[in-house]
């Protein structure tokens, strides 16, 4: 499977001190995300990455990602710009060593194969999860009910029946 946003990276590089690595989306990138998230457009996408060994061949990645986004208001259906930013922690583990813990406050995993992890998978991930599920423009308002009283379904006949 090709990915929309691909950086592979060797973990051999990642030294005892750490490493770190800022990656950008270009705009066939950006195109393909957008398609792969269901938005209108992603105008721009950056992660830092900030890498270090952990015990059992796993591997801490720190991030910190900023994108734009235009996402369709769930109020008015308007298309509106969105900043979006995130910081977060996943742990990199060999595939198939990957922990059973479903606890929703653990630190997510991240498998990888044959020494190589994809950052810009990761990061495309991240921006999937850090996009709002209902966004709404910021000047975005609901309709107002027209009619003070509720109407009853024999309000009608009421009116045919009341003496004038």
């Amino acid at each position: 499977m090709t990915q929309e946003f691909s950086r592979k990276l060797s973990l051999e590089r990642i030294g005892p001190a750490g490493y770190d690595l800022t990656i950008e989306a270009n705009a066939t990138e950006l195109a393909a995300l957008a398609t792969r998230l269901h938005l209108p457009e992603v105008n721009a996408l950056t992660c830092r990455f900030r890498l270090r060994p952990a015990p059992n061949g796993t591997y801490i990645a720190e991030g910190w990602l900023d994108a734009v986004v235009t996402q369709t208001c769930v109020v008015s259906l308007d298309d509106f710009p969105a900043l979006v930013s995130d910081h977060f922690v996943v742990c990199l583990v060999p595939a198939g060593s990957e922990s059973d813990d479903i606890d929703p406050e653990s630190i997510d995993e991240i498998p990888y194969r044959d020494g190589v992890i994809d950052l810009g998978d990761a990061a495309s991930e991240q921006l999937a999860l850090a996009l709002d599920p209902w966004p709404r423009k910021p000047d975005a308002s609901l309709p107002t009910a027209e009619t003070d009283e509720p109407t009853s379904p024999f309000a009608a006949l009421r009116q045919k029946h009341l003496p004038a």
